[in-house]
């Protein structure tokens, strides 16, 4: 008998209990969120070793929040330079903080040139001290030291000069004695550092000079916590052995000559497992000294030349034309030694680096009368700089008073040198263009300072001397005044000779120091002395 409610109803499955052929669903499940549980595993795990292998590199940057603040940096990390994205920054937009960048690749036939730029003179085996001394030098490395050392060093200011209208065209100062120590050098130096292997940094690193090199290395040395050494002879200025100190370094006087140190210093170092560090082209160096290549190309739009110091410690000219001519190969890499001292000049001619050229031991003209260091720097600046010229130590201590009259500049001869071919007009065809300068170095001791402030205010016709002789009467020094001041002559210095005069009896001879505004006031001045005494003397610098 059928059921009137109709057919039987199928009963439930249970979801639990496991076909023929399948698992249990719950299995399944379990298995599926243990599977997920290991991949959110796994990518955690991968993603802390990124940090952790990253993280050496932002120690070396010296970012750190518990660390002291250094060079002026108050809690501010500077705009890192990215030089894939030189090319597309616009330029006034870029002036004006406005930046647009896009994702681009530079490919130039630059890299090419630079990797052939080192095969024309043989190396040389003299220095020692690094192992990566030839090493090619590529963009790439120029690339890497500017991150790597943006936290470091300061990013210097390339600002207008008011001397662009003196000599008529657009002249940018790229101040680099603004750094910590007062020199460019910090750058190679700080890059070398960080480039060691960690167990030589535990054991030290020891110098033997009194050069902008060695107060680098003391300070940067110090900051890094490396121990470091500095072997000077005992014929340094007092000054320097205290500015060391401050730096951080242990100090040691050897020797009378700067031979005696390095040769002590070469003996501290292989008893002590401490590194021998000297001035050298290796790759890691010339790679820090370029990335001020990199600061001028974006710090200035629209640039034509760019002028460096030169001699025979050429890195930074190197290193900079490396950057500048792989990122723009029309702008002029232009370097500057001196006439007294044309070593990288005889250097280019012979094809290798000349090491018997007489040089001079004296601090006014520091790493300009260098010898020629490396086979590296030499090859770049043959194959990469277009125009090395050289001037007159007058041009450059004229240099010398013009940056501190128009910049309130205080730098040495290194640091004026560049400006100084401007001031010998040794680069007519620059005239209207658009030049930057790198004023490289500012460590001049006082005493030289002024000594070459003196002369060179003698040189620009701003100070002169003469001699007349007058009567030994009362109101004649009085009208020789009179003519000084009615032609605005500012009387430095005036003395009388009563006893060793040659003329006539009852006469006194009188040498006047006076300071002129410029050579055309000095000849009026000269012309006017010389209608009321005509037996004056003019003294001749």
């Amino acid at each position: 008998m059928v059921s009137p409610r109709g057919p039987p109803r199928a009963r439930p499955t249970d979801m639990t209990t496991p076909g023929p052929f399948l698992p249990p669903y719950g299995v399944v499940v379990g298995v599926l969120l243990h599977l997920v549980v290991y991949l959110v595993a796994v990518l955690y795990r991968d993603d802390n070793k990124i940090k952790k292998q990253d993280a050496p590199a932002l120690c070396d940057l010296h970012c750190c929040k518990d660390e002291p603040i250094r060079n002026g940096l108050i809690g501010q990390k500077p705009p890192s330079i990215n030089p894939e994205r030189l090319k597309d920054f616009g330029e006034e937009d870029y002036l004006n903080g406005d930046v647009k960048t896009w994702e681009m690749k530079i490919v130039s036939r630059n890299e090419e040139l630079l990797r052939d730029a080192l095969s024309r003179i043989p190396q040389s085996s003299s220095r020692t001290s690094l192992s990566s001394s030839n090493k090619l030098i590529r963009f790439e490395d120029i690339s890497a030291a500017a991150f790597k050392i943006q936290c470091g060093v300061q990013k210097t200011p390339c600002m207008y000069s008011r001397l662009s209208k003196q000599y008529g065209m657009d002249i940018y100062l790229k101040k680099e004695f603004l750094q910590y120590t007062g020199s460019v050098k910090e750058r190679g130096v700080l890059y070398l550092l960080t480039s060691l292997p960690q167990d030589q940094q535990r054991k030290g690193v020891i110098v033997a000079s009194d050069s902008n090199f060695s107060m680098a290395v003391a300070y940067h040395a110090s900051e890094l916590r490396i121990p470091v050494f500095v072997i000077m002879s005992t014929s340094t200025s007092p000054a320097r052995v205290k500015m060391c100190r401050e730096y951080g370094a242990m100090v040691i006087s050897y020797g009378t000559t700067a031979k005696d140190s390095q040769t002590h210093a070469r003996r501290l170092a292989q008893e002590n497992a401490y590194l021998y560090l000297e001035e050298e082209d290796s790759a890691v160096y010339l790679s820090g000294l370029g990335t001020v290549g990199l600061e001028v190309y974006e710090q200035v739009p629209k640039l034509d030349a760019v002028i460096f110091p030169a001699g025979g410690h050429c890195g930074l000219l190197a290193g900079s034309a490396a950057a500048l001519k792989h990122l723009n190969p029309r702008i002029s890499v232009i370097g500057v030694e001196s006439e007294s001292f044309p070593v990288l000049q005889q250097s280019l001619k012979a094809g290798h680096p000349i090491e018997d050229q007489a040089c001079s031991n004296h601090h006014f003209y520091g790493d300009v009368s260098g010898l020629c260091f490396g086979s590296n720097s030499l090859q770049l600046t043959g194959k990469l700089v277009d125009k090395v010229v050289a001037v007159r130590e007058e041009d450059i201590l004229i240099s010398m008073l013009r940056l501190l009259e128009y910049e309130r500049a205080t730098v040495d001869a290194e640091g004026a040198i560049g400006l100084a071919a401007l001031v010998a007009g040794k680069l007519p065809e620059l005239k209207g263009k658009r030049v930057a300068i790198v004023i490289c170095s500012g460590n001049l001791e006082l005493h030289l300072l002024q000594q070459c402030i003196a002369r060179a205010l003698t040189l620009d016709n701003r100070v002169c001397r003469f001699s007349l002789v007058l009567s030994d009467s009362p109101g004649d020094i009085s009208k020789l005044l009179e003519i000084l001041a009615r032609e605005e002559a500012r009387v430095l210095d005036i003395k009388q000779e009563h006893t060793f005069v040659t003329s006539e009896l009852f006469t006194v001879e009188v040498t006047c120091t006076v300071e002129t505004r410029d050579k055309i006031h000095t000849a009026q001045l000269r012309n006017a002395l010389l209608e009321r005494y005509p037996t004056a003397a003019w003294m001749e610098r």
